[in-house]
């Protein structure tokens, strides 16, 4: 794609960036075909082509965003199948995020809009406020049916119909806290490895059971777990809602702790649990790029940053107890499969465990979660939910197996069928208890 940036917008170590992507895209459209937007409305500019095209004349016109380019850029989900299936190379991730940095600062929004990204930005990465905010839900959910129900394709929701869509997401309860930052879980016999748990936000309140999980698969298996203190949230819910300040303060601050416990006591590697936060954190490296004094750091810490099933298929795994009666339904978290590239490791660790697995119909196509897409555009992830769950359905299995906790609740709101963490199905193959769902 050719590309018209002044010398003086090139100087932007952005700009540049963004000129470098923008020429890779060739137009050849295989994007589209992936595209849950375009798969579900039909729009070109819906599509990862027709943002790329927006996004192009307005970082070089330089202007302020139009109320169009917005709304197209609000709807794109961030799942990242068209990196997948884009045979040039486009790095759209980093591309969607410069521009809702440049919406997030020069457009202005409707005051109930601005009030509500504010509210969940500031709520969400903290998880005694989150906590709270979950038990006021709960009380309220019983006047959710007097909330506007969805329209048919609506483009732009409305406040009370995104306030209905928060209240549908809130758990009828919550279970009890998991341990507290700090915490170090002893190896059981020798001593093989030693690793920090991102200990997450929204994952940490709606169901510590799957970290938990996670220390009792690494500590089984001779490895010392590490709840870091001082860790705050990785920066990803920010991070996609354009305000990068906030984002960039928060992994500098994660980088700061991580680095000091790895050169106190020794990591091997930060493992993570909820993809969304992995994607992000594996891409510090270059979110930090061009800030000195973290660049290095940041780098070193992306390096050491893992899937859970990663690092646990460099280990010799316990035999399993399972008796492969089991049928689990795979669902590949967009941001697993398309932000990390890791398709193949869980399914094939629960397969060795004993489970049988089963791929989803359409497994590319994301489950419409997106971080807080499901609260800003209710009625496109209410019908991407939908669609998934019957793709689902047509493996019969006994369970959905996820890696995101934003998946894992997204389809639980459409699904009678039990929805659990690879990692916790892990646990129970190889000594746990049976997941449970509290």
């Amino acid at each position: 794609m050719k590309t018209e940036f002044t010398l003086a917008q090139l100087a932007d170590p952005d700009i540049k960036e963004a000129d470098k992507i923008l020429r890779a895209c060739v137009h050849c459209g295989f994007c589209t075909a992936t595209c849950p937007t375009y798969v579900l409305l039909g729009d070109e500019l819906d599509s990862p082509r027709g943002r790329i095209y927006l996004i192009k004349e307005m970082l070089e016109k330089d202007k302020p965003p139009t109320a169009d380019v917005v709304k197209h850029i609000d709807r794109c989900l961030s799942c990242l199948a068209c990196m997948t299936t884009c045979p040039s190379g486009v790095n759209y991730m980093h591309l969607v995020d410069q521009a809702r940095v440049r919406i997030e600062r020069d457009y202005q929004r409707p005051m109930a809009e601005r009030l509500l990204r504010s509210v969940l930005a500031f709520v969400l990465p903290r998880p005694g406020l989150f906590r709270i905010s979950m038990i006021m839900a709960g009380l309220a959910r019983p006047f959710a049916a007097l909330l506007p129900t969805p329209s048919v394709g609506a483009a732009n929701p409305g406040l009370l119909r995104r306030i209905k869509a928060m209240l549908a997401l809130a758990p009828r309860s919550l279970p009890q806290p998991g341990p507290a930052a700090g915490t170090v879980f002893a190896p059981i016999g020798r001593r093989r490895g030693r690793v920090a748990l991102l200990q997450g936000c929204a994952q940490q309140v709606l169901a510590p059971r799957i970290n938990q999980a996670a220390i009792n698969v690494l500590t089984r298996h001779g490895v010392e777990v590490v709840l870091v203190k001082d860790e705050q949230c990785c920066g990803a819910l920010t991070h996609h809602m354009g305000q990068d300040d906030d984002a960039l303060a928060r992994a500098r601050a994660n980088i700061a702790v991580w680095q000091r416990e790895a050169d106190q006591n020794g990591l091997d590697a930060i493992l993570v649990t909820t993809s969304g936060c992995g994607t992000v954190v594996k891409d510090y490296g270059y979110l930090l790029r061009e800030d000195k004094r973290f660049a290095g750091p940041a780098k070193q810490i992306s390096a050491l940053a893992k899937d859970i099933t990663e690092y646990l298929s460099t280990l010799k795994l316990a035999p399993s107890t399972q008796k492969g009666d089991v049928t689990v339904a795979y669902h590949s978290a967009c941001s697993l499969q398309h932000g990390q590239k890791i398709t193949q490791l869980p399914k094939e660790l629960l397969s060795k465990n004993g489970f049988v697995v089963k791929d989803v119909p359409e497994s590319h196509l994301c489950c419409g979660s997106a971080g807080t897409y499901n609260i800003l555009q209710p009625d496109i992830a209410s019908r991407l939910r939908d669609r998934k769950v019957a793709n689902i359905a047509l493996v019969k299995p006994d369970m959905i197996a996820a890696g995101n906790i934003g998946c894992m609740v997204q389809i639980a709101g459409g699904t009678s069928v039990p929805v659990v963490h690879t990692i916790e199905l892990l646990d129970w193959a190889t000594g746990g208890p049976r997941p449970g769902l509290n």
